[in-house]
């Protein structure tokens, strides 16, 4: 019995399987529409989505479908050709020319969950210690992590008046971690400081090109210049870019008459030169640039230009490796994509964009792994790419600007103790509650000698031992502290100090000890003629 019931299951599913394959079979007798799908005009895509517009099954959301259209096109030219959605362009250029009230990160939302690209230097979110990564799971009680919640809510969720309490909980590698920060009004700065490093030593760290640069880092070096400023260290570490023009303004300040600061061609854009007037203020000023692999794109434009006219000397790490421009569209919808139109050369003739058919996101991470930070021999060099600067110096293009003085990232310093601390940011945490401790007295400091004189005499290390032991239950090992103060006091210094009159420029100050680029800038001469 069950055998015929077995043959009986074969023959319907062969009736079935037959209907089928009937079915297709007709289908495919039916005299076929053809349409013109010209991939020069772009009509095959424009076909494609009206035809899924007229003869798709369900609901479609046609907003979402252009969207994801233009993302997956863009994807097959360069990483920096991108289309930005009317949140995301909003963010981008309130970050490169406005200010606005609210917790001061950017953030990008990857797997459903936001992740803070970056706090904004000296703002809210930094001060309270949020750090690159953190994943944001709360906004006062509100979950906004795994609910597919709209980016734009997101923002409207931590945006707010200023002065007013929002409590962000993040997730920093595994442990919920509370922030409670104070909403203000966020201005785009680029100059973070601007001081003497002693009588003839200036110090300038600039953190993007912004509408406002060159008028900024004119005014910070008119001000040291006045207080005897003949060589000036200027950081460019982790200067992501922005606006050419700043950085074309700037190079100008340091260069002669008819030197050349960059030039870019594109297939549809014809080669175009941009030298210098010789009408610069800092023409007698030496300089040395610090840069490191977080340095890109203008701030690149701007060391190519001192390196290849051997105006001074560039020091750190090899840079970032963007050597693309991007052209703004925007459209009636508060969208927009930012597409590249040419490839800047320097002085030389190199372009320094690194390539990008491999996995390009995650070159940084591979510098990591392949000793590049810590060894100059590691260095990716393509010497096949081989230039010379004006004086002759041989340099290289395909891949960022080679400093002229590598200075390695120093890994010996973290003990266990040092790195439990920084996973919790105990740190700046224990700065916020210094800050709330001392406020009275803090607020009111506006001169660095008496900053000292006051973070030396409430015996910081103590409070801190104090602190992290109760609240994170961290304690060093037998002998740890004493290794590890000599690298983490300067940084305690520097996170309270921030909290004074003196803001980004105590915190800097106080750095200058532990920053071994700035101590080799120190050390070596800004004058090509002597490397």
């Amino acid at each position: 019995m069950k055998r015929i019931n077995d043959n009986i299951i074969i023959a319907l599913l062969g009736v079935v399987l037959g209907v089928l394959v009937t079915m297709v079979a007709y289908k495919a007798l039916e005299p076929k529409r053809k349409f013109d799908g010209d991939y020069n005009r772009w009509r095959k895509l424009n076909l494609i989505l009206q035809e899924v517009e007229r003869n798709y099954v369900d609901t479609i959301d046609m907003d979402g479908m252009t969207d994801a259209a233009v993302v997956a096109a863009l994807a097959k030219l360069d990483p920096h050709s991108v289309y930005l959605p009317p949140v995301e362009l909003e963010e981008s250029e309130t970050e490169l020319a406005g200010n606005f009230e609210g917790i001061g990160i950017t953030f990008n939302v990857p797997n459903d969950t936001a992740v803070v690209i970056s706090p904004v230097q000296g703002g809210p979110s930094e001060k309270a210690g949020l750090l690159q990564g953190d994943r944001i799971i709360f906004v006062d009680d509100k979950n906004i992590a795994g609910v597919k919640m709209p980016q734009d809510s997101m923002i409207r969720l931590m945006k707010g008046p200023k002065g007013s309490k929002v409590k962000i909980t993040v997730n920093r590698d595994g442990t919920l971690i509370p922030f409670d920060i104070i909403r203000d009004k966020i201005p785009v700065h680029c100059v973070d400081a601007a001081f003497m490093i002693d009588q003839t030593t200036g110090y300038i760290k600039l953190s993007k090109f912004t509408r406002t640069t060159y008028k900024e880092f004119s005014e910070a070096s008119k001000k040291l210049m006045d207080m005897g400023m003949k060589r000036l260290i200027f950081d460019l570490r982790d200067n992501t870019g922005g606006y050419f023009d700043q950085s074309w303004k700037l190079a100008n300040e340091f260069l002669e008459k008819d030197d050349q600061v960059v030039y870019m061609e594109g297939r549809h854009r014809k080669r175009e030169y941009f030298d210098a007037d010789g009408r610069g203020s800092m023409k007698d000023i030496e300089i040395s640039v610090l840069i490191d692999e977080g340095t890109a794109s203008s701030s690149e434009i701007f060391s190519g230009a001192i390196q290849d006219n051997d105006r001074g000397i560039i020091v750190g790490r090899r840079s970032f490796g963007k050597g693309l421009v991007q052209e703004p569209i925007n459209f009636t919808d508060g969208s927009g994509i930012r597409l590249t139109v040419s490839r800047f050369y320097t002085p030389s003739g190199r372009c320094i964009q690194k390539p990008y058919d491999g996995d390009y996101q995650y070159d940084i991470y591979e510098r990591y792994t392949n000793g590049e930070m810590t060894s100059a021999d590691s260095m990716k060099v393509d010497t096949t790419a081989v230039f010379y600067t004006m004086r002759g110096r041989r340099v290289y293009g395909g891949g960022g600007i080679i400093p002229d003085v590598f200075v390695p990232l120093d890994t010996t310093k973290a003990t266990t103790f040092y790195v439990n601390c920084n996973r919790k940011a105990t740190a700046v945490r224990f700065a916020q509650t210094m800050f709330d401790k001392y406020r009275s007295s803090l607020a009111q400091i506006d001169d660095f000698a008496k900053l000292e004189t006051y973070l030396e005499s409430i015996d910081l290390g103590k409070q801190f031992l104090d602190y992290a032991a109760n609240v994170d239950g961290l304690k060093p090992k037998a002998g740890e502290w004493e290794e590890t103060a000599e690298y983490l006091m300067p940084q305690l210094k520097a996170l309270v100090g921030r909290f004074s009159k003196l803001e980004d420029e105590a915190f800097y100050r106080f750095y200058l000890p532990i920053d071994d680029t700035i101590q080799a800038a120190l050390k070596n001469p800004s004058v090509v003629e002597f490397l």
